[in-house]
């Protein structure tokens, strides 16, 4: 009678599912990678989104480090920026700015004084990348998918790292994610 009233309900729970994931439409690879770049971006679901990580911190939170070689908060937005911005030019089919290759450049050029214009920039750059793969053809998002997954991650390996920074300032609210 318990192995009967057990399978009766084993079969109602993987009943419900299955009926659950035939009701679900499944994502287009545009909406799984445009998915990924809005929860780098603004939309919290897993983890902290860049425009949360950066919101609130002054010029001076912005430009410290722990003086043992980390990038600080500010490096890290402009590292962001740059690459983001690099990878959009060529995704949309154009020349990008003249780069030397010296990876270290793009972390090293914050300055303070701009942190308002570099928090703009972000979410700009940000924006736009989700507005061009939404206008993106299917041809083009197939041809582009990998890079465009590798953008969203780069972008949440970095966001993390602001976290963690602001975290060893001192800086970072708890209540915004990440405890």
């Amino acid at each position: 009678m318990r192995r009967m009233l057990f399978g009766l309900l084993m079969f109602g729970v993987f009943s419900c599912g299955f009926i659950k994931a035939q009701e679900e439409k499944p994502m287009t690879l545009k909406a799984v990678l445009l998915e990924q770049l809005r929860s780098t971006h603004n939309k919290a679901e897993w983890f902290v989104p860049a425009n949360t990580a950066v919101a609130g911190l002054t010029p001076a939170q912005a430009s410290w480090t722990d003086k043992s070689g980390n990038h600080s908060v500010g490096q890290l937005a402009n590292h962001l920026v740059f690459w983001d911005r690099e990878m959009l030019t060529k995704f949309k089919g154009e020349t990008p700015a003249k780069f030397d290759g010296n990876n270290d450049e793009t972390f090293n050029e914050f300055d303070a004084k701009s942190w308002t214009k570099t928090v703009a920039d972000l979410d700009a750059v940000m924006t736009d990348w989700e507005n061009a793969v939404q206008a993106a053809d299917d041809a083009k998002i197939s041809l582009w998918a990998s890079r465009i997954a590798h953008v969203g991650t780069h972008n949440a390996y970095h966001v993390g790292q602001i976290v963690y920074v602001r975290k060893l300032q001192g800086v970072w609210d708890p209540n915004k994610g990440v405890r």
